[in-house]
């Protein structure tokens, strides 16, 4: 397939998808947001991807929406070119989605990292809702996944008031799980989701919609949909080779069934 605004590649069974726009920071507007959308459900279904990266560059992952698309835009306008609702693509991505983020991760940035499984951050990466410089705020998960990971008091701060978090910082209250040189950060991260990559498939999948159940459910609700979702891995053939090769003390073969 070919693309306008991302490129895309695979390094063994990584599937990377890299923002293109760096005239415009590789602030997100419709086309790109359409483009990266359909390259990650393309991996999704390639069986031989096991998990999937979403970078920039060192200079920026993404500054934003294209403010210059929504400038004039009316509220019926952006109801009808489903500005926001187009985000939710993200949350049908089955495998591991992780950011590999250097430089500016601002705005419609910011919240998809947010939407990620998992990141990889540059020592150089910021992270930051600016939205109320400009006079409105965050459409895409910007209040409500950011304050769920950073706790009310800091993502108000970060929302009301333009704080921006350093890589440091983001580590420490949780929106990033490792910090790497700016220098090869992308290898960082592909070494990373290598390792990811290297799980059972079908155990990998069943992990993150569990996960994701206790962002988005009450204790009780998630349990249920542990419990729902550990029982059938008994019914793969990856359970009984990975417990088999545990036994004999060897490396699994999985085989995604």
């Amino acid at each position: 397939m070919t693309y306008t605004t991302i490129l895309t590649e695979t390094r063994k069974r990584v599937g990377i998808v890299q923002l293109n726009r760096p005239q415009a920071m590789n602030a997100f507007n419709l086309a790109m947001l359409g483009e990266v959308f359909d390259a990650l459900e393309v991996f999704d279904k390639d069986e031989n991807v096991g998990a999937i990266i979403v970078t920039g560059n060192e200079k920026a992952f993404a500054a934003g929406a294209d403010i210059k698309e929504m400038a004039d835009q009316t509220y019926v306008q952006m109801l009808a070119n489903e500005h926001v609702k187009v985000w939710d693509r993200i949350r049908g991505i089955r495998k591991p989605v992780i950011a590999a983020v250097s430089g500016w991760a601002l705005g419609g940035g910011s919240e998809f990292v947010l939407s990620c499984d998992m990141v990889v951050a540059s020592e150089s990466a910021k992270f930051g809702q600016p939205e109320i410089t400009i006079g409105i705020i965050p459409g895409a998960g910007g209040t409500q996944r950011l304050a769920r990971l950073v706790g009310k008091h800091l993502a108000m701060e970060m929302v009301i008031n333009n704080r921006t978090l350093t890589a440091q910082e983001a580590q420490q209250f949780g929106l990033v799980n490792r910090i790497v040189p700016v220098e090869g950060y992308l290898d960082a991260a592909v070494a990373f989701a290598e390792e990811i990559a290297s799980r059972a498939p079908i155990a990998v999948r069943m992990a993150k919609d569990a996960v994701n159940a206790a962002f988005e459910t009450t204790l009780t609700e998630g349990l249920a949909v542990e419990k729902r979702n550990f029982y059938p891995l008994f019914a793969t053939e990856d359970q009984k080779e990975g417990m088999q090769a545990f036994i004999e003390k060897r490396k699994p073969n999985w085989k995604g069934k």
